[in-house]
């Protein structure tokens, strides 16, 4: 008995053991994750003591004294709903209120698509959760396609599309020579795909570089995109937030509708009503009728429901309670073009600023560019010598937070851009 108890020792002694070798070793190959280069701006920006610091990096709007803006309207709003409602969960395609507003905003006040049902939506997690769940959805119903993306774009589509699996190609865009569209290869690029592609792009303020199609590069690209049977998938992070309207800043979706384009869209509230932190978004996909919305609905519900399971309540809220409401929109429609009416001004002084100091170099593509960003032209070994000689922060892609310029640090700004230029 002594003899079998000593050796059932020894055998859970070494079962112990081997455990012991597998638990130490389960996550001895995790590496330390590259840094996020945003992140990695901010930072290096908040460890910097000089007082002439500025951050031009931060994709956050920032009023004229670089503090964050809560909108009037959205603590109107938040005032509204305070303590009267229930904590309960929102359904998994989350508030239908907040949805059928925000498609209001997207395909038109009085668009028939709506009225006729055929447009299948969901509450998501912000622009990045809508794109996401649109990238889960491609791969599980069509898993042969691949997504084309333009260079640049903002550094989160790739992540995106990558993580859900579906192989990524890119098409033109930028053009560095000019700091404007590469109008002509991006055509080229659209016909050259193969039919039934599908297509990500940026309905307005293109991030990162500012640069639009004109209206009527958008009615041609529409055009391109349906002779070749690709779908169209748009991005919008930025409507109102643009040109201060959010009708115009709709406008190449409202092209894509009238040419007959079944196309798929991604909404967010983080700028143009300042909710950063609240992640409200919207995701819709546009159906050949009633029936096959209500498929897709429930496929993107499926999808969200091991992600996350249900989107949260607070900002679907606050976003219903504005848009619902007459004097809250009109308030918000008011308020969002004061940010946009800020950040053009800032595009001008600073513009104004360089063409002052005698810079031998044509700024006009930073009035000619729109939106948050300005794709500055600056190189990398440039934008580091405004970080290491004058404190100024950016991406080292050239990139500019138009939000991060005010009328205190404009002319400072524009006197060490021209100084690194010359």
């Amino acid at each position: 008995m002594a003899i079998r108890r000593a050796m059932s020792g020894r055998i859970m002694d070494r079962t112990a053991v081997v455990g012991a070798r597998y638990m130490s070793s389960w996550w001895r190959s995790v590496q330390p994750a590259p840094k996020d280069p945003i992140l990695g701006v901010t930072e290096a920006f908040l460890a910097d003591q000089s007082p002439d610091k500025v951050n031009v990096g931060v994709g956050a709007y920032r009023d004229d004294n670089g503090k964050p803006v809560v909108l009037e309207c959205v603590r109107e709003a938040e005032r509204r709903i305070a303590g009267n409602l229930n904590m309960e969960y929102l359904p998994m395609g989350g508030s239908v209120k907040m949805v059928e507003e925000t498609l209001k905003l997207a395909y038109g006040e009085n668009s028939e698509l709506i009225k006729e049902k055929r447009i299948a939506a969901v509450q998501a997690l912000s622009g990045t959760g809508a794109c996401r769940l649109f990238a889960d959805f491609q791969k599980r119903f069509c898993p042969d396609s691949q997504i084309y993306i333009p260079v640049p774009t903002w550094a989160n589509h790739h992540n995106i599309w990558r993580d859900a699996q579906v192989p990524q190609k890119t098409y033109h865009y930028y053009h560095p020579e000019s700091k404007g569209l590469d109008f002509a290869a991006m055509i080229d690029d659209i016909k050259n795909a193969p039919n039934g592609s599908f297509f990500l792009l940026h309905a307005c303020a293109h991030n990162p570089t500012g640069v639009d199609p004109s209206e009527e590069q958008w009615r041609e690209i529409s055009h391109h995109i349906k002779a070749k049977g690709h779908f169209a998938f748009f991005d919008m992070a930025y409507q109102g937030f643009a040109s201060g309207d959010p009708e115009k800043d709709a406008k190449a979706i409202r092209i894509f509708l009238e040419d007959g384009h079944h196309i798929g869209i991604a909404q967010s509230y983080a700028k143009n009503m300042g909710l950063y932190g609240q992640r409200v978004g919207c995701l819709s996909v546009l159906c050949e009728d009633e029936k096959q919305a209500v498929a897709v609905k429930s496929q993107l519900q499926q999808l969200a429901r091991p992600m996350y399971s249900n989107p949260p309540v607070h900002g679907a809220l606050i976003v219903s309670t504005i848009l619902s409401d007459p004097d809250l929109k009109k308030q918000w429609l008011k308020e969002v073009k004061v940010m946009a009416d800020r950040i053009i001004g800032m595009r001008t002084a600073l513009r104004g600023n360089l063409e002052k100091l005698g810079s031998p170099l044509s700024w006009q593509h930073i009035t000619n560019q729109i939106g948050m960003f300005c794709y500055s032209g600056l190189t990398p070994e440039q934008v580091d010598r405004l970080t290491n000689e004058f404190h100024i922060y950016m991406t080292r892609n050239g990139r500019i937070s138009m939000a991060g310029v005010t009328t205190g640090n404009v002319e400072y700004l524009a006197n060490a851009i021209h100084e690194v230029t010359k």
